[in-house]
């Protein structure tokens, strides 16, 4: 090995393969990563003779080979050059196009620092303040995490899912989703929902009248951009889904509360004046309750009357037990006025994004319009991903897994709150994947929550539900149990008992004596 490349030390290698490369790729994938990283961070200059194979190998303590073929493929792409009989140096090309460091002759003042800039006087509304559902960054660690709408690693299908992967990687498939769609969407993606998803929530749709989005909530601000402004009224359950009210409540002075009992959302005149009702009625959010077919054919007849508009945001619409599912609202439309807005990946993996809207041919020309402003299209590789998904099988298949276990979960957080929390009334559970708790009305549920953290138990404080901050009820919480083993559920609401008793004996001092 060269005087060069002797300046980094072996522990150097040794830190740089543990830092600079992820340990989820195969040892080859980690070497070259590591070489990339160390090349454009300037570890190795242009020109600067890198390891000999047979070095690199040792100080790693892996196989030559692995070496070896990792330096074949960084010459391939261009960031090595290999010299007979002198070995691998890095390429005198490879940082051409880079920028390299400011010049410090320009002040910091002068290169867009912010000291100068009245953020508040250009902002044209603070989203960051917006009252939001919040989770632990590290609930994952957490022994007992009653989260709610998160990915579970025992029901993710991996084999199925990276089976579609590699399908849609074949020549044909990339030919297809690898140019710029510009305003359109995959065909085969569309195809799986209006043939396969939509007609099992009893929702017929055409082709022109489906717009894929990046999930639910991307859906939602689409519509709120192109329908709603400061005028606009809009009617939101309460509680209801906080998203969804942050995203109206940054387009509208007008939001309209409008209260949720057990059969949903309470129907009546109320809702006459509104231009736009947002509504969740297959598992009404938080509550998880469902809203009555006396009451959907109400809520129709009221916007007919009206002339207003639905938004059917139909979350966790195939999961339900016992009574059986309930057919979406948008399937008793027969005047064009729900909106109904679905997700494909928030069942088994949040985190890929994929949702859609189903409107009238008019209103989805100009929301596929407004999308391709903003981001273009959803990743056309992963909806040609998630069309083989569903047409496989998978989807269904998967639907179905999900519903037993989160059958069985949700009676054993059931008898667990009966069993140690029995002063607690909480929601039935008939589907969904949470429980709506009302406590008793000395708790403090965001105090609770935080306590419950201390002692590895993640629980969802209510009061960010209601639209009323100032005076929502303290005493709700969401208990999720998708991210949860069902042996983990009862010693977790166990263990959140005590502390809840902890908080009791609190209140008891506190009450008996109240300058203490």
């Amino acid at each position: 090995m060269s005087s060069q490349a002797s300046m980094l030390k072996p522990v150097l290698w040794e830190r740089l393969f543990e830092k600079a490369s992820a340990p989820n790729l195969s040892l080859q994938g980690r070497v070259r990563q590591m070489l990339v990283s160390a090349i454009l961070s300037g570890h190795l200059p242009p020109g600067m003779p890198v390891p000999s194979s047979r070095y690199l190998a040792d100080q790693l303590r892996i196989a030559r080979n692995t070496v070896v073929f990792a330096y074949q493929q960084l010459v391939c792409e261009g960031y090595l050059v290999s010299r007979e009989r002198s070995g691998h140096f890095v390429s005198d090309t490879v940082m051409e196009g880079h920028s390299g460091p400011a010049s410090e002759a320009v002040a910091p003042s002068d290169a867009g620092g912010a000291s100068g800039v009245r953020w508040d006087e250009r902002l044209r509304f603070r989203p960051s303040r917006q009252r939001n559902i919040t989770k632990p960054r590290d609930w994952q660690k957490q022994p007992y995490p009653f989260v709610y709408g998160q990915f579970d690693q025992d029901l993710f299908p991996t084999a199925e899912w990276r089976e579609c992967c590699i399908k849609a990687l074949s020549v044909l498939d990339i030919r297809s989703w690898a140019p710029d769609l510009i305003t359109h969407d995959d065909p085969a993606l569309i195809e799986q929902i209006r043939t396969q998803v939509l007609p099992r929530r009893g929702v017929w749709a055409d082709a022109e009248e489906i717009v894929i989005t990046v999930g639910a909530q991307h859906a939602l601000y689409l519509l709120a951009d192109l329908l709603v402004n400061e005028d606009t009224v809009v009617g939101m359950e309460d509680p209801g889904y906080p998203d969804a009210r942050n995203i109206f409540a940054s387009h509208t002075r007008h939001l309209l509360p409008l209260p949720v009992d057990e059969q949903g959302l309470r129907t009546g005149t109320q809702l006459l004046g509104c231009d736009y009702v947002f509504v969740t009625p297959g598992h009404q959010c938080p509550t998880t309750v469902t809203l009555s077919m006396e009451r959907r054919v109400s809520l129709l007849a009221l916007a007919r009357q009206a002339d207003s508009l639905i938004i059917e945001d139909d979350f966790e619409s195939e999961s339900r037990w016992g009574e059986g599912a309930i057919p979406a609202l948008k399937s008793l439309d027969r005047d064009g006025r729900v909106i109904y807005v679905g997700s494909l990946a928030k069942s088994f993996a949040p985190g890929l994004r994929i949702g859609y809207i189903v409107a009238p041919p008019e209103l989805a020309a100009e929301l596929r319009a407004l999308r391709r402003l903003m981001l273009r299209h959803p990743s056309a590789y992963i909806q040609r991903a998630f069309s083989l998904f569903i047409s496989l099988g998978h989807h269904h298949a998967l639907l179905r897994r999900q519903s037993q276990a989160y059958q069985k979960r949700g009676n054993e957080l059931a008898h667990a709150l009966a069993r140690h929390l029995p002063d607690f009334k909480a929601i039935p559970i008939t589907g969904s994947s949470s429980c709506w708790l009302q406590g008793p009305p000395w708790l403090n549920a965001m105090a609770l929550s935080e306590a419950a953290l201390a002692e590895g138990v993640v629980v969802e404080p209510g009061d960010v539900f209601f639209m009323d901050g100032a005076n929502a009820p303290r005493n709700f919480l969401r208990v999720g149990f998708t991210s949860i083993s069902p042996e983990h559920i009862e010693p977790g609401i166990a263990r959140l008992a005590k502390v809840v008793d902890g908080q009791r004996r609190a209140a008891e001092d506190l009450a008996v004596c109240p300058g203490a």
